[in-house]
């Protein structure tokens, strides 16, 4: 009987170390030319501007790294937003208890770490529940539209294989196709960086490295944080669902295989007591 766990575990180390030499392949050769490049720009500066030099230079180096780090953008001057506005934090609070954490922006406070601590503690099971009785939500529309579609004569399975690809085509416009259209004209971005920006953003990955409503030479609406926080839930609960229909169909087969290599091993064990003659039975009188 063959146990599919150890090849699932197998599976997913191999599909680990594959994207770990893939992505070694793609960017460490990008991250020695970005580096040669910016000694190369920090040595031009100390040419151009002799009165200071390199340890001068490397201190107000990390002094910006520390301001990013505080969320605090090193370009523009002191009149840009705040990042603690009621809209960026709203947006903030939406990143902590979908457990995003783009890492852009973080409690500096003690006061505010230790709330953030209890604030997610209790947040992120809210968030699952809520996300879970969304998914139910849509569910029952589906279950719905399902019997809606559901025609005399017209198969099951066909009918099933209407409604999940209703769903799929619906919600990749409206979560995946169309906000980065949205993004491009508003953050200025390409629309592969705004898709790429959607798709880490609804998976929770969460890097980091664009982030909407944070450059300082525009000006953004209010509410627009706080509607891509809105975007973001209801995202995540169509790809919660798209990914849980993934891995249903994923156990699905794997449990499909395994009933047929019962199957086999049954009608072996048949066959080969079929073939086996009959044993001579011995009468013992009374």
């Amino acid at each position: 009987q063959i146990s599919w766990t150890p090849l699932l575990v197998l599976g997913y180390l191999f599909y680990l170390l594959l994207g770990a030499m893939v992505f070694q392949l793609l960017e460490k050769q990008a991250e020695t030319h970005f580096r040669d490049q910016f000694q190369l720009e920090k040595l031009k500066f100390l040419q151009n501007y002799t009165c200071l030099d390199r340890q001068a230079l490397e201190q107000f180096v990390q002094v910006l790294m520390e301001a990013w780090e505080k969320g605090v953008n090193p370009e523009g001057n002191s009149t840009n937003p705040s990042n603690w506005d009621f809209s960026n934090s709203f947006f903030f609070a939406g990143t902590v208890v979908t457990t995003i954490g783009y890492g852009n922006l973080s409690p500096s406070t003690v006061a505010g770490q230790i709330f953030c601590v209890f604030y997610a503690l209790f947040g992120v099971p809210l968030n699952l529940a809520f996300l879970n009785q969304l998914g139910k939500a849509l569910n029952a529309h589906l279950l719905t539209l399902e019997r809606w579609v559901q025609k005399p004569g017209r198969a099951q399975v066909q009918c099933q294989f209407t409604i999940l690809a209703i769903f799929l085509t619906t919600g990749t416009l409206l979560f995946l196709v169309f906000p980065p259209l949205v993004f491009s004209y508003v953050e200025g971005w390409s629309y592969g960086e705004g898709f790429y920006f959607t798709f880490i953003t609804l998976s929770t990955i969460g890097f980091g490295d664009y982030v909407v409503g944070t450059n300082p030479n525009k000006h953004y609406i209010p509410v627009y944080r706080s509607l891509t926080a809105i975007w973001i839930v209801f995202g995540l609960a169509w790809l919660a669902l798209v990914f849980n229909v993934g891995a249903d169909l994923m156990e699905r087969y794997l449990q499909l295989k395994q009933h047929k290599s019962d199957l086999s091993l049954a009608e072996g064990d048949t066959t080969k007591l079929e073939d086996e003659p009959e044993q001579p039975r011995i009468h013992i009188p009374s």
